[in-house]
């Protein structure tokens, strides 16, 4: 039995692991990894700042995971003293209780500077979930090689990254890759939402930000109106994510007369399987689009103000920007950024999927081996890390 193995299994003599999750998706993350870590450590003692799902999961929370869950430029700056604040107690009380390590789980604004002040007292530290570096903000890396003693990666070009400036990483699989199942069924997921007509029918997703909705609805919506006119009998939907999001697509549906688009509050995954076709912006609602095996658009903008200063910064690296080109290492899927990003270039694309059935195969062989590349168990690979980091066999 390893010496991590016989301490967690001793009551008197736990082994304990802090957490720091701050937002949804993390307690989603960590909660499953708890989970996970309790099967080989039962007796463990799992200490930090997460939500409900890591509280269920068995943590003792000393602050909720929306105490950090702060997003946008002004109000990060609103509760930048408060923040600053808990961070520097939770380093107190993480240095005072002496964890086997901490693991940061993403939202690295707050927890790599964590990590690096509990590293500087001999706490053994890891980051889940990578931060972009590979593809803007290079320079970050510095910041997490000295905060995080190994990077645990839901990627897996992510490591190769991480080689090349010295800092030891993991790839341990995507979990939303586990919960989506290797095949989906378009009628199943028709039905499942009440839509009506054999179509062809395209999902319209224009993010989850309203700064996102609100620069791509007009050009998703007027692409609509542009393929009404090439596709007789082609139907749309659209899945809000939020109703702040929903007010804003409304309010652009209305400037076009004649043209009905089927709004689903949630429920991305099922639209995106119940669609032939998928125009999306970029981000998590691509990698979903992809491992629901369906041809996708991927669209985006940027302020004018944002883009001008990352372009002129250089802090764009990467030859492409949606994750399924990332992951395939080629251009598998269109990607149509600021001006690009127009009624007629999105109706272009999705014009093509639609009349090139050879080449969607071909896509979607590639999109079913991308899938099972992602499919890892993620929670469990990333437990075999935290035991390994905790027992000093990852370099």
């Amino acid at each position: 039995m390893s010496n991590a193995e016989s301490s967690a299994s001793t009551p008197g003599n736990r082994l304990v692991i802090a957490l720091v999750a701050g937002e949804a998706s993390g307690d989603q993350l960590g909660g499953a990894l708890i989970e996970a870590l309790k099967q080989d450590h039962p007796h463990a003692r799992f200490v930090g700042v997460g939500g409900p799902r890591m509280a269920s999961a068995g943590m003792e929370c000393w602050w909720p995971a929306d105490e950090l869950a702060v997003m946008g430029l002004f109000e990060v700056l609103h509760h930048l003293p408060r923040l600053l604040r808990l961070r520097k107690a939770l380093t107190r009380r993480i240095i005072e209780t002496r964890p086997d390590l901490l693991v940061g789980i993403d939202a690295p604004d707050f927890n790599l500077g964590l990590e690096r002040r509990v590293r500087s007292a001999g706490i053994k530290t890891a980051h889940y979930v990578s931060p972009t570096v590979w593809a803007w903000r290079q320079g970050r890396v510095r910041t997490i090689k000295a905060s995080a003693e190994t990077v645990m990666c839901l990627f897996p070009f992510e490591p190769a990254f991480y080689a090349e400036h010295g800092v030891p990483a993991l790839y341990t699989g995507h979990p939303t890759a586990d919960e989506i199942p290797l095949e989906s069924d378009a009628a199943a997921a028709r039905s499942r939402l009440g839509l009506e007509g054999s179509g062809p029918w395209v999902a319209l997703l224009p993010g989850s930000r309203l700064g996102e909705v609100s620069r791509l609805a007009t050009p998703l919506i007027e692409s609509a109106k542009i393929l009404s006119e090439r596709f007789p009998g082609i139907q749309f939907l659209a899945p809000m994510a939020n109703g702040p999001a929903r007010e804003c697509f409304e309010q652009a549906l209305r400037e076009q007369e004649h043209l009905a688009i089927h709004l689903v509050d949630g429920q991305s995954r099922t639209a995106m399987a119940a669609a032939d076709v998928v125009a999306c912006a970029s981000g998590t609602a691509a990698l979903e689009a992809m491992l629901v095996n369906r041809p996708i658009v991927v669209t985006y903008k940027l302020s004018a103000l944002t883009y001008f200063t990352a372009r002129a910064l250089r802090l764009f690296r990467n030859r492409f920007f949606s994750l399924p080109n990332l992951l395939a290492g080629e251009a598998l899927v269109p990607e149509l950024l600021q001006k690009d990003a127009s009624p007629q270039g999105i109706a272009t694309e999705v014009s093509r999927w639609l009349t090139e059935p050879e080449q969607v195969k071909r896509l979607q062989t590639r999109f079913h081996e991308l899938h099972k590349a992602l499919k890892r168990d993620a929670a469990r690979s990333a437990a075999r890390c935290v035991t390994a980091l905790i027992e000093g066999r990852v370099e």
